[in-house]
């Protein structure tokens, strides 16, 4: 049932373009447009950053493995996720979704005259 840091880690950079950098005390995942996710250093939780409709969703799914993070953060989207309390698929899906929200956006045609 529960995901491992490293797993998690290996799933996160298994989505398309993304890669990790430090970010203060956390990991941090991102597509070249910006941060999906942040895994804690002690490997306890992972952050998705989801808009509303996402963070209520997986929320009520699994409300014993997700909840908003507390504060601005939290209300602006920001899902806290335990990876003792969630499975590895519950996991990818979330991650996927977060994903999806961080990336790039397609560039529009340009008119020819």
């Amino acid at each position: 049932m529960a995901v491992t840091p490293a797993r998690a880690r290996k799933l996160a950079l298994s989505l398309e373009a993304a890669n990790e950098a430090p970010h203060f005390d956390r990991a941090a995942f991102r597509t070249p447009r910006k941060i999906f996710a942040t895994l804690a250093n002690s490997g306890a939780d992972i952050n998705l950053m989801f808009d509303a409709a996402l963070q209520e969703f997986y929320c009520e799914h699994a409300p014993h493995g997700f909840a908003p993070v507390p504060g601005g953060w939290g209300r602006m989207g920001c899902t806290r996720c335990d990876l003792k309390k969630i499975d590895e698929a519950t996991l990818l899906s979330a991650l996927t979704a977060a994903h999806a929200l961080a990336a790039p956006k397609p560039k529009k045609a340009r008119k020819t005259k």
